[in-house]
């Protein structure tokens, strides 16, 4: 290491994030800083609490309560005739059968508990396109602060036991809602101006004249969640969207592209899940572990335990496995595991700013593959160019081993820590990128330990500086 024990607290960096310590986080001390204990042994024990919900064996057909898959009747009542009966009996599953042509819902699901929305292979479900459809206003997370915005396609609220099950298709239709990106600021300037002020939740109402975008599917405050099979095709927004949620498993899923901001996969705030087998196809992130922004996220649940394997990320105007960049009441032990990200900007990254704060620890990556990008490993604390602000970022205990990269075309290992809250703890070992345009730029990282890293076939090493 370049940087020993001693120089590391006489430099005077050793400070706490202010966000570390408003979430609770372990600060940096005069003791020096404390690695967290953890690793891979930590997955079993996780994988043990993640457990599928069943349902009864009682099949609910939406055939049977109205809906006509020819592409023109609305199928909403009928949808939430069949879910509101099989929740009433118990549960069990609302069956989507295959057609020729599709169901057309001017309005969301809003699933039950015990309810498993199963979708035959060859059903496939549009999503209207008109805002008004999907009123009244629900509570969701909108890029980290809490509102009442419209309904996202798929919802659900304080439910448990609940599915999307089957091979079907779920469609948003997203050209539809892409001139909604450019009216939005405006409402999200003054969503955070809210989040700001303490303005209550009840109160942040964004629906009719406002263009804050929909999600594709958000259950929120739910527990015990399965997700298996089915496509997700063309959100207007983030795709799948768990937020303060327990206890999911996203299983064998594809994400196919919407609009921008589509990222495929971002538990919010949730603890103990499991995405695996899955496949993302995105302009943006295609997975992004997240915990709230700014002040609004004080005193909520931070996101932990999450376990990512056997993923592939096919294309990616952005990150393929990312964390952030809503980092604000922290992220801890997360595991990506045999995954590969063909093209993207950052194969895989953390990002955060002093505008989110928190901290970022206990991250594992292992076994793991990357084709061209342009930086394989990216922790970046300045994200989107934000370098003031009251709390700076922590990334602490980041690891990475058994990895290959095809092609870094600017900076294969890119470390931007914060001069008042440096990144610690980076572990990097056996590692081979076939080129890389630069191997490294690093600054405001402190014990970084290198082996087995190389570049074209050469052995370099990755050290933390000041």
């Amino acid at each position: 290491m370049r940087i020993a024990r001693r120089e590391f607290l006489r430099s005077g960096v050793a400070v706490a994030a202010v966000a570390a310590a408003d979430c609770g986080c372990a600060r940096l001390t005069a003791n020096g800083p404390g690695k967290p204990a953890g690793g891979w042994d930590q997955v079993p024990g996780i994988l043990s609490r993640i457990v599928p919900p069943t349902f009864p064996e009682r099949d609910f057909s939406v055939l049977d309560y109205g809906a006509l898959p020819d592409g023109r009747t609305n199928c909403a009542p009928a949808f939430a005739a069949a879910i509101t009966a099989c929740n009433n009996a118990g549960g069990g599953r609302v069956v989507v059968p295959a057609a020729r042509q599709f169901y057309l819902l001017n309005g969301p699901i809003q699933l039950l508990s015990n309810v498993n929305l199963y979708l035959e292979a060859g059903s496939y479900i549009h999503f209207g396109a008109n805002a008004a459809d999907y009123l009244p206003v629900v509570e969701v997370r909108y890029q980290g602060i809490r509102c009442k915005n419209y309904s996202p396609f798929v919802y659900a609220y304080q439910q448990s036991n609940i599915a999307i099950t089957g091979a079907g298709t779920l469609v948003g239709q997203a050209y539809y809602w892409g001139a909604w990106e450019g009216l939005a600021a405006p409402d999200w300037t003054a969503l955070q101006t809210m989040a700001s002020q303490g303005v209550p939740v009840e109160q942040r109402v964004f629906g009719p004249g406002h263009h804050l975008r929909l999600t594709m599917f958000e259950p929120y405050e739910c527990k015990n969640i399965l997700v298996e099979g089915v496509t997700f095709e063309g959100s207007p927004f983030w795709t799948l969207h768990p937020t303060f949620c327990t206890n999911v498993t996203i299983r064998n899923v594809t994400v196919l592209a919407g609009q921008s901001n589509d990222d495929g996969c971002d538990p919010d705030s949730c603890t103990d899940v499991l995405i695996d087998g899955c496949m993302f196809t995105t302009n943006d992130d295609n997975v992004s572990i997240k915990a709230g922004y700014a002040s609004d996220a004080q005193g909520l649940p931070s996101c932990s335990n999450i376990v990512v394997r056997n993923c592939v990320a096919t294309n990616t105007e952005w990150g393929g496995f990312t964390i952030g960049s809503n980092t604000a009441c922290n992220i801890e032990n997360v595991f990506f595991d045999n995954c590969v990200t063909h093209k993207s900007v950052s194969a895989f990254l953390i990002k955060s700013n002093r505008l989110n704060g928190g901290t970022v620890k206990n991250v594992f990556v292992r076994n793991s593959k990357a084709g061209d990008c342009q930086q394989f490993l990216s922790l970046v604390t300045q994200y989107a160019g934000v370098f003031s602000g009251p709390a700076p970022p922590l990334f602490n205990n980041v690891n990475l081993e058994g990895m290959t990269c095809g092609q870094a075309g600017a900076t294969a290992f890119l470390f931007d820590g914060d001069p008042a809250n440096p990144i610690i703890y980076v572990s990097l070992a056996d590692i081979a990128i076939g080129s890389a345009a630069n191997a490294q730029s690093v600054s405001n990282t402190f014990f970084v330990a290198s082996s087995g890293v190389t570049i074209g076939g050469k052995p370099v090493t990755i050290e933390g500086i000041p």
